[in-house]
């Protein structure tokens, strides 16, 4: 990047701030910070975009407009986000997710159940790549494991979410994971190394408390689980190719055939089953697809009007070395997602910000990927208002500030994620898969 830059204009940053005002403002008005539709607040934002940089015509600014939300990168998320969303929908009609589910529940010691549902968690999110899934999938099981043993059901809850955000975080059909690694350039196998290194502290530290906290409760379940095994197989098949690095669009179009031809073997689906979930899955990625391509966008013309210069030499200002740039992303994806309460927006927002920050202080694409995932992922598992406490709060009507106090799993992430930037941990160049870009 050209150490020559432009002064930039802060008022190009306005679509962010009326974004922001729109979303946060409509929630605190309406106690619902998800009565604004994203999409909407996001396409008004846009339209304050086009009102900048009078000398170039409109049609001008609708080519930048199309440049930015027709970047390549953007359609390859897209489309990859379409194939997660098959995989997902066809897995989940054939019964999978429930096997999962009941697989893991299965295999835990009673003296366990809590340190189990996070672990299980963990297995359950990072096979499905949704946080939110997870947490329905498993939070009504920990709510009546709560009244049979009496362990306070907060606590239980923030060991579901905690789970539920390892997997989010580090899954390779997450959304996240898939927008984290398009935005900065690099390989998902290897930013999923990166990545487990500076958690993986994290998880065995939340582990221990558990079990400490835990230990004295006795545990009444004998409930039986049943699960058939065949069912899991497709989640097995993805999440061992992934690792293996395996080509995303070929394995999650193959772990789509895997799932089907399982459920029409098991006489869940038929040919027309499978075909309508594929297509159920999709259509739950659309909004998403359409956010991605307007956020794509609004920050190219906003880009184009300044306002990324500008930002660029704020925060240059203030980072005098590449552990100060690697702060500066860290901070930068936070406010998105405390902002948006969407951490897969969050990363498509800042994460064009970040890779020309990255590129400029030689920060390697796969530790800024990482610290996109694990920043946003961070604050999205902890704020009240975001869909994840909302969901398990819901569970158990409690409100979602009783589960905050447990949620050790994010808050000791946010720890490791400071501590991996503070002491330039990992090493990134001992791991052998190079980052690159892919085309």
């Amino acid at each position: 990047m050209s150490n020559v830059r432009k002064k930039g204009s802060a008022l190009a940053l306005l679509p962010l701030a009326v974004f922001l005002v729109l979303f946060i403002g409509s929630g605190i008005v309406t106690g619902d910070f998800y009565k604004m539709p994203t999409l909407v607040a996001f396409i008004i934002s846009t339209s304050v975009a086009f009102l900048f940089n009078r000398k170039e015509n409109f049609n001008t600014k609708m080519e930048v407009f199309c440049k930015g939300g027709g970047n390549k990168d953007i359609i390859l998320m897209l489309i990859i986000f379409l194939f997660a969303g098959a995989f997902s929908g066809v897995a989940k009609a054939t019964g999978g997710a429930d096997s999962v589910v009941n697989l893991g529940l299965s295999i835990l010691p009673a003296n366990l159940l809590v340190t189990g549902l996070f672990i299980i968690g963990c297995f359950i999110s990072i096979s499905m790549g949704t946080s939110v899934g997870t947490i329905a999938a498993i939070g009504p099981i920990g709510v009546a494991i709560a009244s049979k043993t009496g362990i306070p059901v907060a606590l239980i809850l923030g060991a579901v979410v905690g789970g539920a955000m390892f997997g989010d975080n580090l899954s390779m059909i997450s959304d996240t994971t898939i927008a984290a690694t398009r935005t900065q350039g690099c390989e998902m196998r290897d930013k999923f190394k990166v990545n487990f290194l500076i958690v993986l502290p994290a998880a065995i530290i939340t582990i221990i408390l558990l079990t400490v906290m835990t230990r004295g409760y006795v545990s009444v379940s004998n409930e039986t689980y049943n699960f058939e095994l065949v069912k899991v197989l497709p989640y097995l098949f993805v999440l061992i190719g992934a690792i293996l690095g395996a080509n995303v669009f070929f394995l999650l179009g193959g772990g789509v055939i895997f799932a089907g031809v399982v459920g029409i073997a098991t006489g869940t689906l038929d040919i027309f089953g499978v075909i309508t979930a594929i297509s159920e899955g999709m259509s739950g990625m659309f909004e998403l697809c359409m956010i991605s391509v307007v956020v794509g966008g609004m920050v190219e013309l906003i880009k184009f009007n300044g306002g990324i210069d500008f930002v660029l030499n704020f925060i240059e200002s203030r980072i005098k070395s590449k552990k100060g740039a690697e702060l500066g992303i860290a901070a930068l994806v936070s406010v998105v997602d405390l902002c948006t309460a969407n951490n897969t927006i969050a990363i498509v927002m800042a994460g064009p910000l970040a890779k020309d920050i990255a590129d400029e202080y030689k920060v390697d694409p796969r530790k800024c990927a990482s610290i996109l995932d694990i920043f946003s992922s961070v604050w999205q598992g902890i704020i009240p208002y975001g869909a994840q406490l909302l969901t398990a709060a819901g569970l158990a009507a409690i409100s979602p500030f009783e589960i905050i106090r447990y949620l050790f799993y994010p808050a000791l992430m946010f720890v490791c994620g400071i501590l991996a930037i503070g002491l330039g941990l990992p090493k990134v160049k001992s791991i052998k898969n190079k980052a690159e870009k892919t085309a």
